[in-house]
């Protein structure tokens, strides 16, 4: 179906939605996952926290199942608990210097955030999220396409109240960027250090080749991008609470946008989208077009702002060009000959700093391959591109979370040899990209829509190509408030269910195909399951505020402030929380909250390792009330890397205390206390 037909129908299908025709009769039972065998075996002790809320993954290839599964793992390690505030995701594991504080946001990887946690069976982290954003939290430190994201979310949850949470917030959002909008050109620029991408062609050039972190304002095919799919989600929001005029105008500025865009952005000598320099110095001119081909003009593809023609496709032949854009580890930045192609210009210590001139990015690699999965999805005019192209390109990009058997992200990566660059403490289990979202809506296929259809199109290629996977099977992936499984199982053999590509809604078989291809099933939606919320009374993330900490050892303040910061993990390259000293004297850590609370219950989370740390024999919980500490639960074999639930019938206190015993010759190291009224 060609892309325009396809978008069409999409917009009227927000207008109206015809009546389903009944589901097919059930079939036999279908294959299932042992979802808590596979939780314990990838999560360990912290199983619980994903056994309920994860979609569950498993295929031929098990390199990609374990990047599936550390995946979550990263979104898991990077939800900040803020307390009344709730949940936000962040992109760095730890503090940054250029973050909102004191929260640890950033708003330039809020999209690839929503993208993957709107997958979720447990809504109440991408909810809060989206709350925080735009209850202040989007600080517009960076460009991004937030609204477009939460669009996209509520097509997989199609939660109308959720959607439309924010509409006015939104709309002002979007104004605020006319600070950065040409009016006589009509089109978007950016400095491209706040597009989070410093070191890019225009911005080294505008320095004539002798920086370019700071400068190089341009009117880039990214902002241009983003702004045009912010405008097109506020239209279909604005449609979806009947505000016609609204409507109309959001997508009348997106139809600007992409008018523009395709013809001032588009590049004839090149072939591609590129950059137009917004300065003029003695380096570069107003308005010329950038000398370079940069993966960024991939990323209309990303949000279906081309026209499906064969002239625009043919970008894609530079991208599987080993002399243009195709390192052998993944996709370069900039093509190989440009200039100044991965020269180093800065440095932390001796540690090279993140630049965007030729290294490959997960980033920029999520955002290409969700392109990629738009053009062979639903673009009859697809260049080069073939399924196991994009296969290929998720397998390198697969192995880039690998170092050597250790599963560990980092910010961008050699071209050529596939190792990190940056090095850097912070550079560890990065979030600045999407790997889930990838995998459920490219390689499953699960392409959420708004109107009551289920559509399913894995893009895998045909048996016989070395790029195929021979089965695979997801279970629990939340869709209009239904629980969907989608299985492949190409001869039949691995699943003994029968061959092809089957589809489940709510444990049921509702359609069945003998091979790869697509498939549409009606899906009549229904409401979810309310959002949970509980507050987390402990968590601080002003250092010297009440709750404060204190302990019986390791009082270094920033030490003990970790221990309820609202993060918790367990990577052994990000040490985070509160260390003991080696004793085999019982170990405390208390929390004063500054005034009388309820309390009623704590979960505490203990990192161990093979070395230094280890779990607690047991704990003791204390607390403060009528002017003495008060014995109110103990708790036998805590567990380590993992979360502990320590109740007891709720008491008003003014401070809380666990006391711990450790193990001998081991420090005791709390990553995160935290303390419920219930």
């Amino acid at each position: 179906m060609r892309l325009k037909t396809r978008m069409i129908l999409a917009a009227a299908a927000l207008l109206a939605t015809a009546a389903a025709p009944p589901a097919p009769a059930p079939s036999t039972a279908a294959a299932t996952l042992d979802i808590p065998a596979i939780a314990k075996a990838r999560f360990g002790n912290d199983a619980p926290w994903y056994e309920g809320r994860i979609p569950f993954f498993e295929s031929s290839d098990p390199k990609i199942d374990a990047v599936y599964y550390y995946r979550w793992g990263l979104f898991r390690a990077h939800q900040r608990d803020l307390g009344a505030q709730g949940y936000i995701t962040t992109e760095f594991a730890d503090d940054v210097d250029w973050q909102r504080h004191p929260f640890a946001s950033l708003n330039d990887a809020s999209g690839f955030h929503i993208a993957e946690g709107r997958w979720l069976n447990d809504r109440r982290f991408t909810d809060d999220y989206i709350n925080f954003m735009y209850e202040g939290g989007n600080d517009r430190h960076f460009t991004d396409h937030m609204a477009d994201s939460v669009w996209g979310r509520y097509l997989v949850d199609g939660d109308r109240d959720a959607v439309l949470a924010h509409l006015k917030t939104m709309r002002h959002v979007y104004r605020l960027w006319d600070e950065k909008f040409d009016f006589d050109k009509g089109l978007y620029f950016v400095e491209p250090l706040l597009d989070a991408t410093e070191y890019t062609v225009s911005s080294i050039d505008a320095s004539g080749g002798k920086d370019g972190f700071r400068g190089g304002d341009a009117f880039r095919p990214s902002v241009n991008s983003y702004m045009f799919a912010n405008a097109r989600a506020l239209s279909r929001m604005a449609t979806l609470a009947g505000d016609t005029a609204m409507a109309k105008e959001y997508a009348g500025r997106a139809e600007a946008l992409r008018t523009r865009v395709l013809a001032d952005l588009w590049n004839p000598k090149l072939g591609h989208f590129t950059d137009r320099h917004q300065l003029t110095n003695e380096y570069v001119k107003y308005w010329d077009p950038i000398r370079n081909r940069e993966l960024v003009g991939y990323l209309p593809w990303m949000f279906d702002l081309v026209p499906d023609e064969a002239k625009y496709s043919q970008a894609w032949t530079h991208l599987l060009a080993p002399n243009s854009l195709a390192g052998k580890a993944g996709m370069r930045t900039v093509e190989k000959n440009y200039e100044y192609y991965m020269r180093q210009y800065r440095y932390l210590g001796t540690a090279r700093e993140c630049q965007w001139n030729g290294p490959v990015w997960p980033y920029q690699t999520t955002q290409v391959l969700t392109g990629m999965a738009n053009l062979l999805d639903h673009y009859d005019q697809r260049g080069p591109v073939t399924r196991s192209d994009w296969m290929r390109e998720l397998r390198l990009y697969t192995q880039m979370h690998f170092q050597g058997d250790k599963l560990d992200l980092e910010e961008d990566y050699d071209p050529e040899t596939g190792k990190p660059i940056v090095g850097l403490d912070r550079s560890h289990h990065y979030f600045h990209s999407g790997y889930l979202d990838l995998i459920l809506s490219g390689l499953v296929g699960i392409r959420p829509r708004a109107d009551d259809v289920l559509e399913v199109n894995p893009l895998l290629p045909a048996a016989g190509d070395p790029q195929a996977l021979a089965w695979f099977r997801v279970e629990r992936v939340p869709y209009h408030g239904h629980e969907v499984s989608v299985t492949w199982d190409a001869d039949g053999t691995h699943y003994g269910r029968g061959r092809g590509l089957a589809i489940e809604v709510d444990g049921r078989e509702v359609a069945r195909k003998g091979q790869l291809g697509r498939i549409e099933v009606p899906v009549m939606r229904k409401a979810n399951a309310p959002i949970e919320r509980e507050e987390n009374l402990a968590v601080q993330l002003v250092r010297g505020a009440y709750p404060k900490p204190d302990a019986s050892s390791g009082t270094d303040a920033e030490k003990l402030h970790d221990g309820i910061d609202g993060r918790a993990w367990f990577y052994p390259e990000l040490p985070n929380g509160w260390d003991s000293e080696v004793s085999t004297k019982p170990q405390w850590y208390a929390v004063d909250f500054g005034k009388t609370v309820t309390l009623g219950r704590t979960e505490l989370a203990f990192f161990a390792d093979d070395g230094k740390y280890a779990a607690p024999h047991t704990v003791v919980v204390e607390v403060f009330r009528d002017g003495r500490w008060r014995k109110v639960a103990v708790g036998t074999a805590p567990l380590a890397n993992g979360v502990t639930q320590v109740a007891w019938s709720a008491v008003e206190a003014s401070r809380i205390r666990v006391t711990m015993t450790p193990t001998a010759g081991r420090a005791i190291r709390l990553a995160e206390l935290k303390a419920f009224a219930r």
